[in-house]
């Protein structure tokens, strides 16, 4: 799944057209690649103008196209296919599938005289910890201050949906929960792996901050604080 909204946007955008998403459904059932010729009788149009929109679909992610062979003297036929990119639009953003990979990850890992709580704040911190080094690394940047950091921080929670605000040059306020409504049903172990998640992320860009427990109804139930 990408985690880039726009792109999710523009997908989903791509197959509001009938004709585009009739074609890509056909793509789909398939199961092979597909002409510009069979998605064009799929939908009763014309070649050329099935060839704009599937590539308009290319354009956006949802197929991927290649030329194959054509097995005989000619031009080879180029053909589509369902790309590999899972697409999903909520709005708030939410992000079960790193809840889901946290909480995989624990079972995976639990050491001898760990709790399953033990093992999913441990793998929180983790994912958080790689998150922030490899943005350090993108970044190259050296020691940083409280409020860079704090904003380099905000960049990296902005993209996995936890729409953070500046409410202070030293406080982000993180607007949104993406692993809600799951946090509403155990918030003692959410918000434990949201703080946790959010301290390795800190730690590894070295920021001299922390992840505090501070929960507003309806929003994250951790900010950021110099």
């Amino acid at each position: 799944m990408t985690d880039d909204p726009q792109a999710q946007i523009r997908a989903v955008a791509a197959l509001e057209d009938d004709l585009r998403h009739g074609m890509y459904a056909f793509i789909r059932q398939a199961r092979r690649p597909v002409t510009r010729d069979e998605a064009a009788a799929s939908v009763g149009i014309s070649r050329k103008l099935a060839a704009f929109h599937l590539d308009k679909l290319v354009e956006a992610g949802v197929l991927r196209s290649s030329y194959e062979p054509a097995g005989k003297v000619g031009r080879a036929p180029k053909v589509y296919r369902p790309s590999e990119t899972d697409i999903r639009i909520s709005i708030p953003p939410r992000r079960p599938d790193m809840l889901a990979e946290i909480l995989l990850d624990a079972v995976l890992t639990e050491r001898d005289g760990e709790t399953a709580r033990d093992a999913a704040l441990r793998g929180a911190r983790a994912r958080g910890s790689a998150l922030g080094q490899a943005e350090r690394e993108r970044l190259r940047t050296g020691r940083l201050g409280a409020e860079r950091a704090l904003t380099v921080a905000a960049g990296i929670l902005q993209r996995a949906g936890f729409e953070p605000a500046r409410e202070a040059p030293t406080c982000v306020r993180l607007r949104n929960c993406p692993f809600h409504p799951l946090a509403a049903k155990a918030p003692g172990l959410i918000c434990g792996i949201n703080q946790a998640f959010l301290a390795g992320l800190l730690g590894a860009l070295e920021a001299p901050a922390e992840a505090v427990l501070s929960p507003r109804p309806g929003e994250c139930c951790v900010e950021l604080r110099a």
